[in-house]
């Protein structure tokens, strides 16, 4: 995806864990989408991070998280509902065993993250496992807040 594009639909999941949302239910809110996968180090990692995010910003933004499977061992729901248990994962997980919502991103990385402005607009990408507060300063700045 490149800067400025519109969130793709929410559409094609596997399944959802926690509960099932739209893109019309996130418009009006800064978005933050991460993907990541059971059987990526990086991502259980930085999903404390996540965590926090979620929980700081709470009010004013959306957190969606995006299970991307990289193997056929990554598609256990089981061992995907298990793994968002264990992580405290508690917002919704769009689980991608098709790659639908992968391939609508063109995303090819496990930790990945996306920032949306609350009318949908891509402004900021990115991947890897550090750079959690350059991530927190791009959610900062479409929140219209001085950093935390």
């Amino acid at each position: 995806m490149r800067l400025r594009e519109q969130m793709p639909e929410l559409t094609g999941a596997t399944e959802w864990i926690n509960e099932a949302v739209t893109k019309e239910e996130l418009l009006g809110k800064p978005t933050l989408i991460h993907f990541w996968s059971v059987s990526c180090h990086l991502c259980k990692e930085a999903m404390p991070e996540v965590n926090e995010l979620r929980d700081e910003y709470d009010d004013e933004l959306n957190v969606i998280a995006v299970h991307m499977p990289r193997s056929e061992d990554d598609l256990d729901l089981g061992v995907i509902r298990s793994m968002a248990m264990g992580h405290d994962i508690t917002q919704p997980v769009y689980v991608d065993s098709d790659h639908k919502l992968t391939e609508a991103f063109e995303n090819k990385y496990v930790p990945a993250y996306y920032v949306f402005d609350e009318e949908g607009n891509l402004r900021h990408f990115q991947a890897g496992g550090s750079g959690m507060n350059m991530l927190k300063k791009r959610i900062n700045r479409v929140l219209g807040v001085e950093s935390k």
